[in-house]
């Protein structure tokens, strides 16, 4: 949270996600726990399965007063996707820098989807990244250096969780860690959902 002292409104940092049932984030830890004993695991920060997400559109700090319009447009946006089959599949990495789960299914829908929820933002007036083409990941770990991740991606290589229907689009808050504490991960609270279709 931004302080008031700067005459500013205060601020949320916000995302559009979609989010994986419990039963698939139970199927992708166990297909993640011997990757912990991969030579190289311990230089990487991984991610706790209570954030996994799958991130349609990153919005940064948004003001208190443009969060209304926000939420109009991505609730319509919502409304004119239908819900779509999902499941947790294979690996990749960006670089030697991030090790993320991929997607398999409906993704033309989800990309579909990711480019609403981007389309709600700039239309609401928040200043949006330049537009790329959407890579669906769920971020397993980040490293702080460059790391060969190959490895790790191989191992995840042959992995297909189990099938669900993506039926929701949540509005997702990222609350950074404050404590100092090493290791301590992000926070993220679900503040808005909407169902996919009419």
């Amino acid at each position: 949270m931004s302080s008031h002292s700067s005459g500013r409104p205060p601020t949320q940092r916000l995302f559009a996600a979609v989010l994986p049932p419990a039963s698939a984030v139970a199927g992708l830890r166990t297909a993640l726990a011997p990757l912990h004993a991969l030579p190289g695991a311990r230089d990487l920060r991984w991610t706790g399965p209570e954030g996994w997400h799958f991130t349609l559109a990153f919005y940064g700090e948004v003001p208190e007063d443009v969060r209304p319009e926000l939420e109009t447009r991505l609730e319509r946006a919502a409304r004119r996707t239908d819900p779509f089959p999902l499941r947790l599949y294979g690996a990749g990495h960006f670089g030697g820098r991030a090790l993320w789960a991929g997607a398999a299914g409906g993704l033309d829908t989800l990309r579909l989807l990711a480019e609403r929820a981007d389309a709600a933002a700039r239309r609401a007036g928040l200043p949006m990244e330049e537009h790329r083409r959407y890579t669906p990941h769920l971020t397993l770990a980040r490293s702080r250096g460059e790391v060969d991740l190959r490895p790790f991606t191989a191992a995840l290589a042959g992995f297909a969780g189990e099938r669900w229907e993506a039926g929701e689009l949540s509005l997702v808050r990222s609350d950074l860690p404050v404590s100092g504490v090493a290791g301590e991960r992000p926070r993220y609270e679900t503040v808005r959902a909407w169902p996919l279709g009419r």
